[in-house]
């Protein structure tokens, strides 16, 4: 089995690039599987239902989110009906509208995709690290091909979850810095790991915002109203999975990185 991860889609932007390279490296990888994410996907805010079911219609099985998955009030109008759809799971059970872990059909396989968010220097919500034990033994009931989008702020925190969950996941990969990490590796107990799989969207930003308003901030200290550029260079941040069907067990993680420094060639 293959699967294939696309990080943070960032704004118009992003979305093309989406439309743009998705059938291409469907074409190329063969993958059985595409999971994106798409916290950052309207306008940098969050998700829409239109954008949401795009995405499926391109050729992804599910859609991941993150600290930005409320930014966009109309998620409040679908989540519940969006089976793939896949939130936080480790905000609030009892009033968090959606569900943080999905579960996809392929062939006679079938691949459960969790998203968790980290705690350092974001919103301090449920024991990432406990959530996550109770949600892989319920993946684990099904299937033990497992596949984590950890959104999370720090290095140090993926890496702990990282090393926590080696053996018992597939993969798990960051999302939320927006720039992609060189540190993909397969864990000692057969785990493939990335600290931060990168962004999908304006490549000449900051983090995928207008530039000229993040350099106001640091130069002057004074707010500044981030931007996302509509027009512009862009890029596409991904990784590709090798995992052996029968054992769960990744067998190679390999980053996709494009853009102009780095053109994509079939």
């Amino acid at each position: 089995m293959e699967l294939l991860f696309i990080g943070d889609v960032v704004g118009s932007i992003g979305r093309d690039m989406i439309t743009e390279y998705l059938p291409q490296l469907k074409k190329a990888y063969r993958p059985t599987v595409t999971v994106i994410n798409g916290e950052n996907a309207a306008a940098g805010r969050g998700i829409t239902e239109k954008i949401y079911k795009q995405f499926l219609e391109q050729g992804a099985n599910a859609v991941t989110l993150g600290n930005h998955a409320w930014d966009n009030r109309d998620i409040f109008e679908f989540i519940d009906d969006a089976k793939y759809l896949v939130r936080p799971a480790n905000f609030p059970e009892e009033t968090t509208p959606g569900t943080g872990l999905v579960f996809i059909k392929s062939n006679q396989l079938e691949v459960a995709v969790i998203n968790m968010q980290g705690r350092v220097f974001m919103s301090d919500l449920d024991d990432p690290f406990r959530k996550m034990d109770e949600l892989i033994a319920e993946a684990s009931e099904r299937t033990n091909i497992i596949f984590v989008d950890f959104h999370a702020e720090t290095t140090s925190e993926k890496q702990a979850m990282g090393w926590y969950v080696d053996g018992r996941v597939t993969a798990i990969v960051g999302t939320h810095t927006h720039v992609q990490t060189s540190d993909n590796r397969i864990l000692p107990q057969g785990t493939a790991y990335l600290t931060d799989v990168g962004m999908t969207g304006p490549y000449d930003g900051i983090l995928g915002m207008d530039k000229e308003a993040s350099l106001r901030r640091f130069l002057t200290a004074m707010p500044s109203r981030f931007e996302v550029p509509k027009t512009g260079r862009a890029v596409l941040s991904g990784c590709m999975i090798s995992i052996h069907d029968t054992t769960g067990r990744a067998t190679k993680i390999e980053r996709i990185l494009i853009n102009e420094d780095h053109p994509f060639t079939l």
